[in-house]
């Protein structure tokens, strides 16, 4: 069996041919970030007005043999306003080892699932690490024992997860969050912190399609969030998930489909499909133009993507400092005015230097839209990172 499972932007194959001559390989990334926000958030005179900046550090240790890999990714930022957004966690902490046709890891680790740009409804295993990004993007590592078959009808994944992580939550002295103080967390779950989760996964290529099944069975790691008189309660119910994300590859076109039937304090569907198209070339020239547009539908009117339609351009210059831009929209299509834009811009500066531009924009004028509460918080964030 080939070992091509990826790890740090790697396969095991290539890290092991190095593993003897280096036993422990080191890498990370340091970050300095600044985000700007456009407006005075209301109602609120310890958030920040105008600028919110914060250092973060993320070091990774790997350590390959013929038959193990072993990984360490530390993170922790300092936030200049947000003691919430001051934090730190263990990415990873694992031990992985491999023979024929299995694997087998225990320790933390991150694992993603999902195939639709604008939201991941399938990704249910970590945790978001929400006053890291407001997409959803970042997660808290998750502790865990996994297990690996790969076979000729497919692979198949077995979690179990035996500690729950609650989300992280902006404070009333930082932006991007709540009128009222967060309190404590209350749980479904008589064990809280301790229940013991389980997730399988099997996941197939069929020609042209790329096709994933998942089932999960534990702890909403999506909070219901209960205003009381002093504050807001998150609370964590118990639910069961059964998913699927399909991606089809025909020349230049994605087809892709997320979808899930979920069980907890309320019973529902939803869905995310639609294409990209890339145009290759674009003017005769190296770069590459991407044109995204998919459709969200969730049978809870309190959803974020309720009923969106997200349209998106991702254009790829294909140079040697990977200069790449994507913009996006998603448009409330019960609301005319309740929309989300985002902007997002990278490059490298040498071998080392990458810098980064984010940018939000909310509107709404629909008081129970989740988009209300963000109307006034339209950011722009820079970022300079070093990479070791």
């Amino acid at each position: 069996m080939k070992l091509t499972a990826l790890c740090g932007g790697a396969t095991l194959l290539a890290l092991s041919q190095s593993a003897h001559a280096e036993p422990w390989q080191h890498s990370g990334e340091v970050q300095v970030q600044q985000r700007g926000f456009f407006q005075k958030k209301p109602h609120s005179e310890n958030a920040p007005k105008h600028w919110q900046g914060s250092v973060m550090i993320e070091p990774l240790w790997q350590k390959v043999t013929d038959s193990s890999l072993t990984s360490v990714k530390l993170f922790g930022r300092v936030d200049s306003h947000d003691k919430e957004r001051t934090h730190w966690d263990i990415r990873e902490l694992s031990y992985l080892t491999y023979w024929d046709d299995y694997e087998f890891k225990i320790g933390i680790d991150k694992v993603f699932w999902g195939v639709t740009e604008s939201q991941h409804l399938v990704d249910v295993i970590n945790q978001t690490d929400s006053v890291e990004g407001f997409d959803g993007e970042d997660k808290l590592g998750q502790p865990m024992a996994q297990f690996k078959a790969v076979k000729e009808i497919g692979t198949f994944d077995f979690w179990i997860l035996p500690y729950f992580r609650e989300r992280t939550l902006p404070s009333t002295e930082g932006r991007l969050a709540f009128p009222l103080p967060l309190l404590d967390a209350q749980f479904e779950s008589s064990k809280e912190h301790n229940t013991l989760d389980l997730a399988m996964r099997y996941s197939h290529t069929l020609e042209d399609w790329d096709i994933g099944l998942s089932y999960f069975d534990g702890t909403n790691r999506e909070p219901y969030l209960q205003q009381r008189p002093n504050g807001i309660t998150p609370f964590y119910a118990q639910m069961w998930q059964l998913g699927t994300d399909i991606q089809g590859v025909f020349g230049d076109w994605l087809l892709k489909l997320e979808a899930i039937h979920r069980d907890s304090l309320e019973t529902y569907f939803a869905m995310t499909t639609g294409f990209e198209y890339t145009q290759v070339g674009i003017f005769d020239t190296v770069m590459d133009l991407g044109w995204i547009a998919e459709y969200s539908f969730d049978e809870r009117d309190s959803a974020f993507n309720q009923n969106d339609l997200f349209v998106g351009w991702r254009l790829a210059f294909n140079d040697m400092d990977g200069y790449e831009i994507l913009f996006g929209l998603s448009q409330d299509l019960g609301s005319q005015h309740t929309f989300s834009a985002k902007l997002e811009a990278s490059g490298r500066v040498g071998e080392n230097w990458k810098w980064q531009v984010d940018a939000w924009a909310f509107a709404s004028d629909q008081s129970n839209s989740p988009l209300f509460l963000l109307k006034d918080e339209d950011f722009i964030e820079l970022s300079l990172s070093y990479y070791f």
